[in-house]
């Protein structure tokens, strides 16, 4: 405690003001909208009973308590006790701050309750073999083969001088910059307690604590979004991509167009219609990229390497689902092999990712080989070899006779609902040569 009244001591007073659209998470005043938090799956955090999340919480926030002190404009941590974690929930958004560490010190933040934004003193040689030498701003619990493990640039400032951090997270894409130069770009954040799945579309910022004390000010968030974080999406690495459709009308689609219908610049399914409706060029790999948007138990599908003529989900490579994330409460049972972004009655996606019924998603889907990896709002939600897939497994033991096609057409397959589909787009790929 006398290490945090020193601290205290030489803070700045004037409360914190955010800039336009963002809102400070730290008042100026006192630790009102923190919680006690650490290294824990925020999903299991969940999925406690209601009261013995309260009773953890109470425990954790009292000792968290112990060790954080609002001093003005700053918040202080002695390097010790739980991290501070916001009681609010965020999806995507904008955070920056500011931080001053003392001298070999480590610490983080955590983005929705996932380690973590790494921040370290490159110049602690015990932290060496561990990579502190190339600085903070990176995703450190990333993979070592994965991007965004290690800082781009090392830009950190000498301990004891206050850096500036500027976070963007879009679904599960991380982009950094520590003291104005960028240190991570649109790389994944792994889900450090199951690499397997996506993180969380939701969930806490933490301030972390490692034994070092830490100063932070000016720590502000704004909230992204739907619209906005699909623009950010469609900007990253959006070289190569062709338009296929006009915005107007179906130049260039086949198949149901009369069961489709152009409004407001997207492509509608008719209501109680349906059918395949395909772009004209023949594909072999790809990357697709659209929005689409669906009504309350909305169901549609996308048409993979489809030959032109039958039943996409078995005569093309699969029907890659779109699917209200909502569509068992509203319409019955599913099979997990059928929800959204699966390959229909195959291989089945994470669900939980959608945006609200009524707004636009972004997706991007690539199809290499074999493989296909299906990624919503930021999101991979499959990444499937449907080559490795046991027939005698799949969903009704039905044949997929055009699971092993090397090409066909990409389009939409309609189920009688309006579902809506825009901003199209396909980037060909050179196939491997074996």
């Amino acid at each position: 405690m006398r290490l945090l009244a020193l601290l205290a001591a030489v803070a700045l007073t004037a409360a914190p003001t955010p800039p336009a659209g963002f809102t400070a998470l730290y008042n100026g005043v006192d630790l009102t909208g923190w919680r006690g938090g650490d290294t824990s799956d925020h999903r299991a955090y969940l999925a406690m009973p209601p009261e013995k999340r309260t009773e953890r919480d109470a425990i954790w926030t009292a000792d968290m308590q112990q060790h954080w002190k609002a001093a003005g404009d700053e918040l202080l941590n002695d390097g010790k006790g739980k991290y501070a974690t916001t009681v609010k929930e965020y999806g995507d958004f904008e955070l920056t701050l500011e931080y001053n560490m003392a001298p070999l010190g480590d610490s983080g933040i955590y983005l929705r309750g996932v380690p973590q934004l790494q921040i370290w003193d490159p110049a602690n040689p015990k932290e060496k073999k561990n990579g502190a030498d190339k600085g903070s701003g990176a995703l450190w619990n990333n993979s070592a083969t994965n991007p965004g493990k290690f800082p781009l640039v090392l830009a950190d400032k000498p301990p004891g001088e206050w850096n500036t951090l500027r976070v963007v997270m879009v679904g599960s894409r991380v982009s950094v910059w520590l003291n104005g130069q960028q240190t991570v770009d649109h790389a994944i954040l792994e889900n450090y307690y199951d690499r397997k799945i996506a993180v969380p579309a939701k969930g806490p910022i933490s301030l972390q604590t490692h034994g070092a004390p830490i100063r932070w000010r000016n720590v502000f968030i704004r909230e992204i979004p739907g619209n906005e974080a699909n623009q950010l999406l469609a900007a990253k690495q959006a070289d190569g991509f062709k338009p296929i459709f006009n915005g107007k009308d179906l130049t260039e689609w086949k198949g149901a167009t009369d069961q489709y219908e152009v409004v407001d610049g997207a492509i509608f399914c008719k209501p109680n219609k349906g059918g395949n409706l395909y772009h004209q060029d023949d594909l072999t790999d790809f990357v697709a990229r659209l929005e689409f948007k669906v009504p309350t138990g909305g169901n549609n599908g996308l048409c993979i390497r489809f030959p032109g003529t039958g039943n996409t989900a078995y005569v093309g490579m699969c029907e890659c689902q779109i699917l209200d994330d909502n569509y068992d409460k509203v319409r019955g049972k599913l099979d997990p092999r059928q929800v959204h972004g699966s390959a229909y009655g195959m291989v089945a996606a994470q669900r939980g990712y959608q945006r609200p019924i009524g707004e636009w998603n972004f997706q991007e889907v690539t199809v290499k080989g074999s493989t296909i990896k299906v990624e919503l709002n930021g999101f991979i939600i499959l990444d499937a070899d449907l080559s490795k897939v046991d027939m005698a497994t799949v969903m009704g033991k039905s044949a997929h006779p055009g699971k092993d096609n090397t090409h066909g057409f990409f389009g939409f397959a309609g189920h009688g609902d309006a579902v809506g589909f825009r901003a199209l787009s396909i980037k060909t790929l050179t196939p491997e040569k074996k």
